[in-house]
């Protein structure tokens, strides 16, 4: 039976790394702002080593800039990097998905259903939103899961990370989001039929798509 490769970020005492990770790809820091560690202390309810652990690591994974004695800073946003990230998640995201089609077994298949299916009932109301996010990149996680790598998941990991950071800018746009969500679905069916040359061209128009939206969001707050 084939072992898919399950991915998580590494957590950090108090889970401290996780929610910090999840606040700077939503957007809960301005791109360019630097982090105030008391302010941070005080925010998160943290103590300074698991703070500065985090925050670390969130340096070597790249959603911060650590300055030379002068603590952290969120990277500023530019047009050339969300070009390259896009460019990336569609080479990278594109080879993942052919792999795990072809090496993809019975419980990979209803894994995906599941994650399909629960994303399809996510509600998007705006309490409910980092809920849709979740499972949203679990959905992600799952289409490619059997691919056999775990560096070409961990890449692919960082990449949707650095992209939703431009995605997220702005509110939702339900005309495009319905599109992204039907795809969605036309990815799955494509999976379960094996029908790898379909499905990678799908997701490259997926990833296009998604990246319009981020280049919009982008230009707005540029």
């Amino acid at each position: 039976m084939n072992k898919h490769i399950q991915l998580s970020a590494e957590k950090v005492p108090g889970s401290i790394y996780d929610v910090l990770r999840r606040d700077l790809v939503a957007g809960r820091f301005a791109a360019g702002e630097k982090l105030a560690i008391n302010a941070l202390k005080e925010q998160y309810q943290v103590g300074l080593s698991p703070l500065r652990e985090a925050l670390n690591k969130l340096a070597a994974y790249g959603l911060l800039i650590q300055e030379n004695q002068r603590g952290f800073r969120v990277p500023k946003l530019s047009r050339e990097e969300l070009d390259d990230i896009a460019r990336m998640r569609t080479e990278l995201e594109g080879m993942a998905l052919e792999r795990a089609i072809a090496h993809g077994d019975a419980v990979w298949e209803a894994d995906l259903l599941a994650a399909a299916h629960r994303l399809k009932r996510a509600d998007l109301t705006l309490d409910k939103v980092e809920e849709w996010e979740r499972l949203h990149i679990q959905f992600h996680r799952t289409l490619v899961a059997p691919c056999g790598s775990v560096w070409l998941l961990r890449f692919i990991e960082q990449l949707h990370d650095q992209f939703d950071r431009y995605r997220r800018l702005g509110p939702k746009m339900p005309t495009v989001r319905q599109e992204l969500d039907d795809q969605h679905h036309q990815l799955v069916e494509l999976a379960l039929k094996r029908d790898a040359v379909a499905a990678r061209a799908l997701m490259d128009d997926h990833i296009q798509k998604s990246y319009e939206v981020a280049l919009a969001r982008y230009h707005q707050h540029a």
